[in-house]
């Protein structure tokens, strides 16, 4: 009897291997990536959310208490944590490759939290320095060369930079030696106030010296 074959065209063939685990396959088929995670374990805290070890984190076997609340000398690790636990405080490395490394006992969210406030307080006195131009011509005579004298301290003693320079026009440039000179001597005049942050040089045609006030 003839078999018949029911088959028509254009339709999908029935898949007869549909359940049966690929010849040659040891698991079945993950993306590449897939539970990287579980295999990369645990990680390491941030440096720059928790830039120093603390607690069990204190890898050296002994450390060096210092501070007020604390007897200071050697410790062993076990001693410290101990120690610090007891003032409910934390164990704290502030200098790792000193050996023993030196440790304190505080509260290191407080510690962090003035440590951000100084940093908030440099770059606010980095940002409000100020730059204060004083001009000066090549032959600049004795009246406005103590004008701007004036100026400069004033411009010191509230705590701005001062950039004097000599502006040389047309042929002047042959006379930069005066120019320096002048700028030298004003220096020297103002040095109560400012000290000299840039010997004098000429860019283009300008010749410049840069003062910054001095620490009260």
């Amino acid at each position: 009897m003839e078999k018949k074959n029911n088959f028509t065209p254009g339709a999908q063939r029935p898949n007869n291997n549909a359940g049966q685990r690929p010849m040659g396959a040891g698991a079945s088929q993950r993306p590449a990536n897939a539970g990287m995670a579980q295999r990369r374990g645990p990680q390491p805290p941030s440096k720059e959310k928790d830039p120093h070890n603390i607690n069990e984190r204190i890898r050296a076997r002994e450390v060096r208490l210092v501070g007020d609340n604390v007897e200071n000398g050697i410790y062993s690790i076990h001693d410290a944590i101990k120690l610090a636990d007891e003032l409910e405080l934390d164990l704290v490395e502030i200098s790792p490759n000193a050996a023993p490394p030196v440790c304190k006992i505080l509260d290191y969210q407080k510690f962090l939290y003035q440590q951000k406030k100084k940093q908030k307080e440099q770059k606010a006195k980095q940002a409000k320095v100020t730059v204060k131009e004083i001009r000066f011509g090549p032959q600049t005579d004795d009246h406005d060369y103590n004008f701007k004298l004036k100026h400069a301290i004033g411009f010191l003693q509230e705590g701005a930079k001062v950039k004097a320079y000599v502006f040389f026009k047309g042929r002047s440039i042959l006379f930069k030696e005066q120019g320096e000179v002048l700028l030298l001597r004003f220096a020297q005049d103002i040095e109560d106030y400012g000290k000299v942050e840039q010997m004098p040089v000429l860019e283009g045609k300008r010749m410049i010296m840069m003062l910054s006030p001095k620490k009260k």
